[in-house]
């Protein structure tokens, strides 16, 4: 019987479309249970109703105008329930009724499924059979696998729009995925073509083998061609180390070199996008397993050629086009910090991708840029999205395809509505962020990005409370060098001086790769991460920390933090590497004093050791992410499950309660970073627990600032113990939703539905 059910599961995802899907699905599944009907029926959410979308047994004009409420009927109960149902005798059941347009009194014995997807009724799964027939167990067991199987399915066909529901209006379709940067804007889908996938190439024999040889000479000259015009264009912006990099590409070009190896498999048969995915993936292979170190950085160079001169080959759209909306959303599989440096910012107006997380690099900087994005969203059909009008819900995480009037009307007076908010705010934004009984909460901003592009923050803000240092090594192609490294160092420190510049030392690994350096694990954030990475490579780290140190000669704001910390032994070595690159610069004439350094609380472990760190760190500083995924053992990033995750989760506040208590004690400086802090209702409790500093990015400054300002700091006391008793995350969110009302607070939330 599994074998069965594969074979229908392939059938069923390998049909042309989902109506040719249902009907394959409805005749496998009466063959293969051997049964005089197969029915689906699906729940539609606007009316409320299941509706017959397919049968084979049942007549054919019942299709689309049988419908039942859910408790109505047999179909009804098994909805309504969400249990399978199996009968004998069907007639005899208190709720079977007779739909006399289906022909169905012929049938006596009856087996429904619900089909349901997290959590969401679907439909309904059906058989009948006209002598009457207990289904045994391995029967029941064989639908309620298909329904679960069929599930998926389905929810993609809805959210995509390949099935649409009898009453949805024709063309709008919403789509769900994980809110990574607030705002919402209303605009025109401008959809990134994806790269070119060495590893998904079909085999496929060459009827015209010269002809192969041909367009892949041209594929590579094209590329060449395009290599040695983008060198051209950067000579006067990189050194001559890096333009140097762009002839190396040239002659791996070369025909004495990939293009030779490539033709000579087309000529055994080969066509010629598969003869090249083949020849990059053995060169890349052996060039990641020698030992020399200069040979193994030019397998990411090797594979980047191959999948340019693979995407010329495929004849797909350029990355980028030459013309942009003037509200552009950007809509894509995956979107590259690169590409969003290609589009002319002012016309740049929100990110949507289908794969990516609320904590990789383009969401990071999305939220410092102040764009709308959501990443995650599985259901996306990309080839029909370019050019529909769009809006997009970054504080829900929504995207809405060709919306209707009444929609864009409701989205316009949002917009509108925070426009005008923002404007009220601006005027305020160089006063202090001191609440009404007088108590200071030094507010800071989060970065990684250009000193131009928050430097004009410097008059608002008490320091920048985290510098992602990764940001340099995401642009390049290799580690950059310490000369590098000290120049962009350098220019963050001086633009914000005296203010205080927190650098976090290098925090890869999760969802934060590199490409030269990729880290392929089951579980990548209970893994390889942040200073585990550098423990275990510390020529990286050393590196980094003698940037940082003579970056800050004469500056004295440099102040450096370790993330991922889980115990005392990590930190004791990174600070031996920081004592080792002191003394290294003083023996090149170079002294500096100490910085301070301070510790990312981010793994609960960390909150049972806070003694112990505290006699090795100066401050603390709360990555409130991590510190909720990790607590709640949720992957924020997973669409399946982030709507558990939640920073206002009774445990979580509870932790960090006890946490800036505990760090009171010990009279260690403590702040907090994440996402939590730029949330005003957030910032408030965090207040009103004892954090002495809030980080958080640029665009949510002005509403944590006004929050502050117009809340005592006994009234946000109040407010973190009338919390704390409270048992639900949406009981924490009434509750703090129903105080700013109170305060007149309320429009500084995101806005509801």
């Amino acid at each position: 019987m599994l074998e069965v059910l594969r074979r229908i599961v392939q059938e069923v995802n390998g049909a042309r479309n989902l109506n040719a899907a249902l009907a394959t699905m409805v005749r496998r599944i009466r063959k293969a249970m051997r049964t005089d009907v197969c029915s689906f029926y699906l729940y539609d959410t606007e009316q409320e109703c299941l509706v017959l979308m397919e049968t084979i047994g049942l007549r054919t004009e019942a299709v689309g105008h049988v419908t039942m409420q859910p408790g109505e009927g047999l179909v009804g109960l098994v909805a309504e329930r969400g249990e399978p149902l199996n009968l004998e005798d069907a007639t005899a059941h208190p709720h079977f009724r007779y739909f006399e347009e289906t022909g169905e009194e012929r049938f006596s014995s009856f087996l429904g499924a619900p089909i349901i997807h997290q959590r969401r009724m679907l439909g309904v799964l059906v058989v009948q059979q006209q002598d009457k027939r207990r289904f045994d167990e391995g029967d029941e067991a064989f639908l309620v696998t298909m329904a679960a199987q069929l599930a998926g399915v389905l929810a993609h066909a809805l959210a995509t729009g390949t099935l649409s529901r009898p009453t949805q209006p024709d063309g709008q379709a919403v789509f769900t995925g994980v809110a990574a940067s607030p705002g919402m804007v209303i605009g025109e889908a401008l959809v990134l073509s994806p790269p070119a996938d060495l590893d998904n190439v079909p085999d496929l024999i060459p009827t015209d083998i010269d002809y192969e040889v041909q367009r892949l000479k041209d594929a590579i000259y094209y590329v060449r061609d395009d290599i040695r015009a983008t060198g051209e264009r950067l000579a006067s912006r990189i050194s001559a180390q890096e333009l140097a990099l762009f002839e190396v590409y040239q002659q791996m070009l070369s025909e004495a070199a990939l293009g030779q190896e490539v033709e000579k498999r087309i000529r055994e048969g080969q066509w010629a996008p598969g003869a090249l995915a083949d020849v990059v993936r053995r060169h890349v292979q052996y060039l990641e397993r020698v030992d020399d170190s200069y040979l193994r950085e030019r397998a990411a160079d090797v594979r980047d050629l191959g999948r340019r001169v693979l995407a010329h080959l495929q004849e797909e759209t350029p990355q980028t086009p030459d013309t942009f909306p003037d509200r552009a959303i950007l809509v894509g599989d995956e979107l590259s910090v690169a590409t969003l440096g290609e589009v002319p910012r002012g016309k740049l107006a929100g990110l949507v991708a289908v794969r990516g997380s609320s904590t990789s690099h383009v969401a990071i900087l999305a939220r410092a840029m102040g764009i709308p994005t959501v990443l995650g969203m599985v259901d996306l059909p990309l080839p029909r999205l370019n050019g529909a009008p769009v809006i997009l819900d970054g504080h829900r995480g929504r995207l809405f395809v060709r919306p209707g009037e009444e929609i864009s009307a409701h989205y316009q007076m949002l917009i509108d509505e925070e426009q005008a908010l923002a404007e009220v705010l601006e005027h305020e934004q160089d006063l202090p962020s001191r609440t009404p009984d007088g108590h200071d909460v030094p507010l800071m901003v989060n970065t990684g990005l250009a000193v131009d592009a928050v430097a004009s923050l410097k008059s608002r803000i008490a320091g920048v409370g985290l510098y992602r240092t990764e940001v340099p090594f995401m642009i390049t192609e290799r580690f950059p060098g310490e000369q590098e490294q000290t120049r962009l160092y350098r220019e963050q420190l001086e633009s914000f001086e005296p203010l205080p510049v927190v650098m976090r030392t290098l925090d890869i690994g999760g969802d934060k790769d590199l490409p030269y350096f990729p880290i392929e694990e089951a579980n990548p954030f209970l893994g390889w991460r942040g200073i585990r990475v550098t423990r275990d490579h510390p020529e990286v780290l050393m590196v980094q920390l003698r940037a940082m140190l003579r970056a800050s000669q004469g500056l004295g704001n440099l102040q450096i933090m370790l993330p991922m910390i889980t115990n005392v032994d990590e930190v004791d070595d990174a600070l031996k590497l920081l004592d080792r690159a002191r003394i290294e610069l003083a023996e090149d004439g170079v002294n500096v004093d100490r910085p301070k350094v301070g510790i990312m609380l981010e793994v609960p472990a960390t909150l049972y050791q806070l003694e112990a760190l505290a006699q090795r760190a100066d401050f603390f500083s709360v990555g409130s992410n991590d510190l909720t995924q990790y607590l709640l053992a949720v992957d924020r990033n997973n669409p399946r499950v982030a709507e558990l995750y939640d920073a206002c989760h009774p445990a979580v506040l509870v932790a960090l309660a006890r946490l800036a208590e505990e760090s009171s004690a010990l009279q260690m400086p403590t702040s907090v970073c994440g996402e939590l802090a730029g949330d005003p209702a957030g910032a408030l409790l965090l207040m009103g627990m004892g954090f002495g500093t809030l980080s958080m990015n640029a665009p949510s400054l002005p509403r944590v600032r006004a929050a502050i300002r117009r809340v005592p700091m006994s009234a946000a006391k109040a407010l973190v113990k009338e919390t704390l008793c409270l048992p639900t995350p949406k009981a924490v969110r009434d509750h703090l939703e129903k105080r700013l009302g109170e305060w007149e607070l309320a429009h500084l939330l995101p806005p509801k539905d």
